[in-house]
C-alpha cells in the first residue's frame, strides 16, 4: 500500500490547475491580440479623411448622380447585378459617418457640414432618381423596388455591420478605406433613395414615404455605429478655448446623441419582435397546424392585430382539434399573445362559404401553385423525352442528315430510317435502322465497301455506338 498516494494526487491536481490556468491565459492573450485596434489606430488620420469625404461637389456630385442613374436602371428591369455595380462607384457614406464622428467628439463645425452635405446628398439623389423614373417608358413595380419600400431587420443588420465595418477600416493605420468598403453603407442607402424617386415619379406616395423611412433608420444606424467605435477607440474631443462653450458643445452632442439613439433603438426591436412574430408563425403554421382530411390553402398574419388566419379546404376539423393547435401555440414565446383564427365551412371547409375576397385569393394561390406544379412537370417531359431521344437514336433532323448523305454519297439513290425494336427473349432493344437503296450501275464489292463506310460515317456524325445499315438491292 502506497502511503503517499493522498500526497501524489494533491499534487496532481495542482498541476492540472496551474496548467489549466496557463492555458486560458495564453488564449486570452490570443484573443485579446486578434481583436485588438486600438493600437493600429490613426485618429488624427481618420478625422482628417472623414472631413475629406463629407464635401458633395465637383467630382463627387457628379459620381453620385451616375451612380444613382445606374442603380435606378438596376432596379427598374429587376437586376442585382446593375444594383451592385452602382454601388461600387458610390459615394455616399460621407455625411451619414460625418455625422457619427463629429457627435462623438463634439465638434460642431463638422456637424453642421456633415448635415448640410446629408442633405445635399438625399436631394440630388432624390431629384437624379425621379428625373429617371418620370422619363423612363418602364414604370412597372419590379421585385428590387417594391423591397425597398419599408424597413426590414435585414435592412437594419446590414446598415449596422455595414457602418461598422466602414469606420474600423477608416481607423486603421497606414490604409484609408477603398470605395469598396462603401458598397455594404450603399447596400443600405442607395436603392431606398433610388425608390423614393420612383415613389414621386409615379405620384404613389407610400412607396416614397416608406423608401425615406427605410433611408433614414439607416442612416441613423450607420452614423450610430461610426459614433460607437468612434467612441470605444478614444478618439479625442475638440478642445475649445471656451471651457464653457466646450461644456455647452458636448452636453448638445450628447443630448443629440441620446434623440437618435432611443428611437432607434426602440425601433430596432419592434423590427426584430416583428420578423420574430413573422418567423415563428408560419413555422407553427407549417408543423402544427395539421389534420387528416384538411388542407391548409392560405394563411396571413397580422403583427399589429397580433392576429393568425388560416384558411382550410376539406375535411371539417373538430373544435377540440383547434383548441389544441391554440394552447400550443401559447406555449411559443413569439406567439403567446397572438390569435389563431381558423377559417372553414360550416359544411366541412367548402370553399364557396367563404367571403368572395377571401374566396378569390384562395384561388388565385391555388392557380399560381398548379401553374408552378404544370410547368415544372412539362420541364421534366422535355427532359426525359430528350434524354429517351438520345437512346432512340432520333436526335437529329432526318431531312438534314439526307442532304449531307446526298453530297458524300452519290452512288446512294434512296433513303429510309426507322427505330427497329428487336428481341432476343432475354431482353429488348430498340436500333436505329437506315436503309439505303445503291445505284444498280456499281459492283456488288464496292456497294459493301461503300456500305461499311457509310455505316461507319453514320456512327461518328450520330455519336451513336449502335446502329444497322440494310441494303434494298
Amino acid at each position: 500500500m502506497d502511503n503517499n498516494q493522498p500526497g501524489n494526487d494533491k499534487a496532481h491536481v495542482t498541476e492540472l490547475r496551474k496548467n489549466a490556468h496557463g492555458f486560458f491565459e495564453n488564449l486570452k492573450i490570443f484573443i485579446r491580440d486578434l481583436l485588438e485596434i486600438r493600437d493600429d489606430t490613426d485618429r488624427e488620420s481618420t478625422v482628417e479623411a472623414v472631413k475629406k469625404d463629407i464635401s458633395f461637389k465637383g467630382h463627387n456630385a457628379w459620381i453620385l448622380i451616375f451612380s444613382i442613374f445606374v442603380a435606378s436602371v438596376g432596379l427598374n428591369v429587376s437586376s442585382t447585378a446593375v444594383v451592385i455595380g452602382a454601388m461600387l462607384i458610390s459615394p455616399l457614406m460621407g455625411p451619414i459617418v460625418g455625422v457619427g464622428m463629429s457627435v462623438a467628439i463634439n465638434d460642431v463645425i463638422t456637424l453642421r457640414k456633415s448635415f448640410v452635405n446629408l442633405g445635399v446628398m438625399v436631394g440630388l439623389s432624390v431629384l437624379t432618381a425621379y428625373i429617371y423614373f418620370l422619363i423612363s417608358p418602364v414604370k412597372e413595380e419590379t421585385p428590387e423596388l417594391i423591397a425597398r419600400t419599408y424597413p426590414t431587420i435585414l435592412d437594419v443588420l446590414v446598415a449596422i455591420f455595414g457602418g461598422l465595418a466602414l469606420i474600423v477600416a477608416k481607423t486603421k493605420k497606414g490604409t484609408i478605406a477603398s470605395v469598396i468598403l462603401g458598397v455594404a453603407i450603399a447596400t443600405a442607402l442607395m436603392p431606398p433613395l433610388c425608390t423614393v424617386g420612383y415613389g414621386l415619379a409615379i405620384a404613389n406616395w407610400s412607396y416614397a414615404g416608406g423608401a425615406l423611412y427605410l433611408f433614414s433608420i439607416n442612416a441613423v444606424f450607420i452614423a450610430l455605429s461610426t459614433f460607437v467605435v468612434t467612441k470605444l477607440l478614444g478618439f479625442p474631443l475638440v478642445k475649445y478655448a471656451n471651457s464653457r462653450k466646450r461644456r455647452r458643445t458636448a452636453q448638445i452632442a450628447s443630448t443629440i446623441a441620446i434623440i437618435v439613439m432611443i428611437p432607434s433603438v426602440i425601433l430596432f426591436v419592434n423590427l426584430l419582435q416583428k420578423q420574430l412574430f413573422e418567423s415563428k408563425s408560419r413555422e407553427f403554421i407549417n408543423e402544427v397546424v395539421r389534420y387528416s382530411g384538411a388542407e391548409t390553402i392560405k394563411f396571413t398574419q397580422d403583427y399589429q392585430e397580433k392576429t393568425i388566419d388560416v384558411y382550410l379546404i376539406g375535411q371539417r376539423v373538430p373544435q377540440g382539434t383547434i383548441e389544441t393547435w391554440k394552447e400550443q401555440m401559447g406555449s411559443v414565446e413569439a406567439l403567446k399573445e397572438s390569435e389563431l383564427i381558423v377559417h372553414q365551412g360550416e359544411r366541412g371547409g367548402d370553399i364557396n362559404e367563404l367571403s368572395s375576397q377571401v374566396r378569390s385569393g384562395i384561388l388565385e394561390d391555388l392557380y399560381v401553385r398548379n401553374q408552378e406544379i404544370i410547368e415544372d412537370k412539362d420541364a421534366r417531359i422535355v427532359l426525359l423525352e430528350n434524354e429517351l431521344s438520345k437512346f432512340r437514336g432520333d436526335n437529329f433532323s432526318f431531312p438534314d442528315l439526307s442532304k449531307e448523305i446526298r453530297i458524300n454519297y452519290s452512288e446512294i439513290q434512296e433513303l429510309g430510317y426507322s427505330n427497329l425494336i428487336s428481341t432476343n427473349f432475354d431482353k429488348t432493344d430498340t436500333i436505329p435502322t437506315f436503309t439505303v437503296t445503291w445505284d444498280p450501275g456499281i459492283s456488288a464489292a464496292k456497294r459493301n465497301q461503300e456500305k461499311e463506310k457509310f455505316e461507319s460515317w453514320l456512327k461518328v456524325r450520330l455519336k451513336l455506338d449502335t446502329l444497322a445499315v440494310k441494303t434494298v438491292n
